[in-house]
């Protein structure tokens, strides 16, 4: 996400990194440079001006001509301004009320539905909540069905009236079926337009009046840049919405939205749409992205999705096999598939400091695990388990199997081997040893 921002800030900011004296003329070219970067990223041009100015006046009080390391401090600078300007805080979801509903507004296409699932799904699985999804989208053809499908990938009841063209009705009759029923959370998915319109806005704004929500979302595409923070504050002005929801931030997204919406509607962006599983979806970091903007990765969050995936049981269990010299193909697939649930592998490198940059020109597929995959599943259990009984015919065999070549199949087994090493080193105390060996080797 916001590839092409990082680059442009990147090559601004890298005039002050240790190259000659640093001076007043060259601290104002370089925020001449930021300002042209924020405003290609469709960053409205009076947001891009101030922003720079704080940044200026920032470097003067702070003495950044006469600092050891000034482009350091700048970039500092830059960094904490950056996450300023995207909210500062992070602010989370109001669950109080009984039960706590939440209403999705937004235009058609902005991935109101899609969300809605996702935010079910998050309520569900990290705050244990019983959640109703409604269906108010009583004019786009096949809107409730979608829901539905939704809904049934994720385990969530979907409350629909079908042939009932009332959204405030549906939505109050939702409220008395989630209380009956015992639902904690009501996800309120509303019809959206290709543009706003007086009927549109009059419909959301009487639903809104009738169900007293505790948390209002305005979903924004943040492909459509400067476009969605100008449809943002038109909705802001009748709904006095509660939070910003940034969708589709997996694309090749210019980041306008990102930066420019909180200054326009000086409303929190809550959480992000990562992809199109229902798991990708996070709570918004300011400083996370602020830092993952500026190539600096985002170590935390990576950690956290790790943790999500971790199983404490099954750790236990390879730790044993691992003990005994028993890790075998079977754990290595397991492995690979914790890794996969993680979300997409561009997004994961995006997380590890310098990794993006380095990787920007490189096309990870998120299919590239699936030669691995099938050199495995082209095993025989007691292969999977045994791996040194796989000798050259076998191998050959299982080539053929999986479609692809010795040379790859002598590939993966080389690899596994190294990982098998590494993490039987781990296990027997040689962490240190480990640590002076890649010490060694920077």
């Amino acid at each position: 996400m916001f590839n092409n921002l990082s680059e442009k800030l990147d090559k601004a900011l890298h005039t002050l990194k240790g190259h000659g004296k640093i001076t007043e003329v060259n601290v104002a070219e370089t925020l001449k440079e930021v300002r042209r970067a924020l405003l290609d990223a469709d960053v409205n041009f009076k947001i891009a001006k101030d922003f720079t100015k704080r940044v200026q006046t920032a470097a003067i009080g702070q003495d950044v001509l006469t600092t050891l390391n000034p482009g350091q401090l700048l970039v500092k600078l830059v960094k904490d301004e950056l996450t300023k300007l995207m909210g500062g805080d992070t602010v989370g979801i109001n669950l109080s009320g009984a039960p706590t509903v939440i209403l999705m507004s937004g235009l058609q296409g902005s991935g109101k539905t899609t969300f809605s699932g996702k935010l079910a799904n998050y309520l569900k699985t990290k705050k244990s909540k019983q959640v109703l999804l409604v269906g108010c989208d009583v004019y786009r053809p096949a809107a409730i069905n979608q829901l539905q499908v939704v809904g049934e990938q994720i385990g969530v009841e979907v409350y629909a009236e079908v042939g009932n063209n009332n959204p405030v009705e549906i939505s109050l009759n939702a409220l008395k079926h989630a209380k009956a029923t015992g639902k904690n959370v009501v996800i309120i998915d509303t019809a959206g337009r290709l543009a706003v319109d007086t009927e549109m806005m009059n419909e959301i704004s009487n639903i809104h009046k009738a169900v007293h929500p505790q948390e209002t979302l305005f979903v924004v595409d943040s492909m459509t840049g400067q476009d969605a923070v100008n449809t943002a504050k038109t909705f802001n002005d009748i709904l006095n919405f509660d939070g910003v929801v940034l969708t589709k931030l997996d694309g090749d997204t210019r980041g306008g939205a990102a930066l420019s919406i909180k200054s326009v509607v000086d409303k929190p962006i809550k959480f992000i749409g990562t992809g199109e599983k229902m798991d990708a979806i996070d709570v918004f970091h300011p400083d996370r992205m602020a830092d993952r903007i500026l190539g600096m990765g985002d170590v935390i969050s990576l950690v956290e999705r790790a943790q999500d995936q971790y199983d404490e049981e099954e750790a236990r269990k390879l730790q044993k096999k691992i003990a005994k010299n028993q890790f075998g193909f079977d754990d290595f697939l397991s492995q690979i598939q914790q890794i996969k649930k993680m979300g997409s592998m561009k997004d994961l490198m995006g997380m590890i400091p310098g990794a993006g940059k380095a990787m920007k020109d490189v096309d990870i597929d998120d299919d590239s695990f699936k030669g691995i995959e099938a050199i495995i599943y082209s095993m025989t259990p007691s292969e999977r388990s045994t791996p040194r009984t796989i000798n050259a015919s076998r191998k050959k065999r299982i080539a053929k199997g999986s479609g692809t070549s010795i040379q790859e199949v002598n590939q993966l087994m080389k690899q596994f081997n190294q990982m098998s090493k590494m993490m039987k080193m781990m296990q027997g105390g040689g962490g240190k040893k480990m640590m002076q060996m890649m010490k060694g080797m920077q």
